[in-house]
């Protein structure tokens, strides 16, 4: 039985989160067209079911880490749009001082530990923060995200031994959504189903509609509900697609446009909208509503950003070393 059920109000957080995630990041690809965001850019367009789906079925204590395509899962963990902007404009005042960018976003009061450009380098962090949780004795689950071209790191084999091994709460996610930035799954395994990876370490797993946000909020509620009884992680397969380029600068020419328009027709928000009006849990006022809602906030968070002052020069020095007394080491 479900933990978390999905009922009218669900729908209807889906429907602005997701429309949210989606106008915050075509915005954010008009700007770097504008060069007011520098550096490496990833959107997360199509994928947005993803993320919404799970935050709908975890609580605010749970953690959440993941790669560089990463704007999506802030916005869904709470970090505000405004502060997520100004990060990517480099100002002082975005979630990480202005000195990840797009690709590095923090937010320990949400407990969003990134954003992390190393491919799989996120994958044992994920691991080591469900550690942690289980040392201190709490229920909170850790919700590692990867793509489909980290799962081919060692890192990934290390940490899935580990965490079967200590049982530790962690809900690891491959976002498969088809393509190593322009190399497809195909041509980098004869096994295209890569949730079975999990079955070599006996962990249990799945696939998953990563399009279909029911879907996958009833796979990571289960998923959830193990790790909080110490049964251990769980490793899911979200099969999803992105809609544009691996990042800006990919004209994404390997693909064709029958495919693309083919995962367009499953397009999630379209999805959770007709759902919402077709069962009368609001009503085309409302769903107008919401849209001028969404868009007050991204132009708010380009206001934000454009006014924000640049990090003073200083700041370079700032954050390098954690500053630690340990009382047993005598000058």
């Amino acid at each position: 039985m479900s933990a978390v059920e999905i009922n009218k109000d669900t729908y209807l957080k889906w429907f602005e989160s997701m429309l949210l995630m989606r106008k915050f990041e075509e915005k954010t690809g008009q700007l770097y067209g504008q060069q007011k965001i520098r550096g490496f850019c990833h959107l997360y367009i199509g994928q947005e079911a993803v993320v919404a789906g799970a935050i709908s079925a975890l609580q605010p204590e749970d953690s959440m880490i993941t790669a560089y395509r990463d704007h999506a899962h802030a916005l869904a963990k709470g970090v505000s749009a405004n502060s997520i902007m100004a990060e990517m404009y480099g100002k002082a005042t975005g979630c990480s001082k202005g000195k990840g960018g797009s690709m590095h976003m923090f937010s320990k009061e949400h407990n969003f530990y990134g954003g992390h450009g190393i491919v799989g380098g996120q994958i044992p962090l994920g691991a080591g923060i469900a550690f942690a949780e289980k040392y201190k004795g709490t229920k909170n689950v850790n919700v590692c995200y990867m793509g489909d071209g980290a799962v081919r790191q060692g890192a990934l084999n290390e940490a899935f031994n580990m965490a079967m091994l200590w049982k530790l709460p962690v809900i690891f996610v491959c976002e498969n959504n088809g393509y190593a930035m322009g190399t497809s799954v195909e041509r980098t395994t004869n096994m295209l189903d890569l949730y079975k990876i999990g079955l070599g370490f006996d962990m249990p797993c799945a696939p998953v509609d990563g399009m279909d946000p029911v879907a996958v909020h009833n796979a990571m509620d289960e998923a959830a509900q193990r790790a909080r009884n110490g049964e251990g992680p769980t490793f899911l397969e979200m099969r999803t697609y992105r809609y544009r380029g691996h990042s800006m600068s990919d004209p994404a020419k390997y693909r064709t446009k029958d495919e693309l328009e083919e995962y367009k027709a499953k397009d999630p928000i379209e999805s959770v909208r007709e759902t919402i009006l077709n069962e009368k849990y609001a009503d085309q006022a409302w769903i107008e509503e919401i849209e001028a809602k969404v868009k007050q906030i991204v132009d708010e968070s380009v206001k934000f950003a454009e006014e924000s002052p640049w990090p003073e020069a200083s700041e370079l020095y700032t954050d390098v070393y954690v500053q630690q007394d340990y009382p047993y080491i005598q000058d």
